[in-house]
């Protein structure tokens, strides 16, 4: 009975014995699998710090690759602007005493546009005190960019459609005259305007021949009875085409129609300062 109890208890160790191998085999493959997922897994994460590694390499040597060139530029634009520094002094050193004589030249310039200011100025209040207290409609004078204008209406010199000068404007033109003619160095251009409105009458074909006409009227009074020599004078007619005012009111026309004494600069002085070696 004994041996029987013991066979049957040898008999249980090897069943549980064979019973739990089974088992503990799956365990062992199951952590040597995971282990192999491990190791894996790590040997994916080294491949990648390695290429990460590579890449940042070569993304530092293209870095300092630009950064060469960027100091190779710049070092480029520092010798440009030091050989410009050099060529500039050259320059200055060589022309200075040009330079100087450049702005002696422009300093002498602005002088004599200012003297010529001076007595353009004079010639205006000259010219308004001898003429009177006229209206400013019918008589205008001003400077204009360095040029004198003597404005004067046409209901003052001439009936509508002439261009013969009535008595009344000779008074007028004779004391424009005589400031005029106590200048004798002042050459001038006198210019008849006209408004648009179309005009015809004899051998007179459009406003443009009514203006030339009443020109050279006043030149002639200018000369013939008040002595101005004609070398001083130009006649000149605009016609319709300068105007200073809008042709869409009886008012705006009458404006626009005046004979304008033009005082000319004298330009041979300044061609003279030009023509001065500096």
């Amino acid at each position: 009975m004994k041996k029987i109890a013991l066979w049957t208890g040898i008999a249980c160790v090897f069943i549980i014995a064979s019973c739990s191998a089974p088992k503990e085999l799956r365990r062992s493959q199951a952590e040597n699998a995971r282990c192999d997922s491990a190791l894996s897994a790590k040997s994916a994460a080294y491949d990648r710090l390695k290429l990460n590694s590579e890449n940042n390499e070569k993304l530092a040597a293209a870095q300092i690759e630009s950064l060469n060139n960027q100091l190779k530029q710049q070092q480029g634009t520092n010798d440009q602007m030091l050989n410009q520094l050099k060529n500039l002094s050259v320059i200055s050193n060589t022309q200075a005493e040009s330079i100087q004589k450049s702005l002696a030249y422009i300093r002498e310039l602005n002088g004599s546009i200012a003297r010529k200011d001076s007595l353009n100025m004079a010639l205006v209040m000259n010219l308004k005190g001898a003429i009177g207290n006229l209206d400013d409609k019918d008589i205008n004078i001003k400077i204009d960019k360095g040029v004198v204008y003597i404005d004067i209406s046409d209901k003052l010199l001439f009936n509508t459609g002439r261009y013969e000068v009535t008595e009344r404007a000779r008074e007028i033109l004779g004391k424009v005259a005589k400031v005029l003619k106590n200048q004798p160095s002042i050459q001038f251009m006198v210019e008849g305007h006209t408004d648009p409105v179309p005009f015809s009458r004899g051998l007179l074909v459009d406003n443009w021949d009514l203006s030339v006409k009443r020109a050279t009227s006043v030149v002639r009074i200018l000369q013939n009875d008040y002595g101005i020599p004609p070398a001083r004078m130009t006649a000149a007619g605009r016609g319709q085409y300068v105007p200073i005012a809008s042709n869409d009111t009886d008012e705006g026309r009458a404006r626009n129609r005046r004979t304008r004494i033009v005082i000319q600069p004298e330009l041979d002085q300044f061609f003279e300062l030009l023509e001065r070696p500096h």
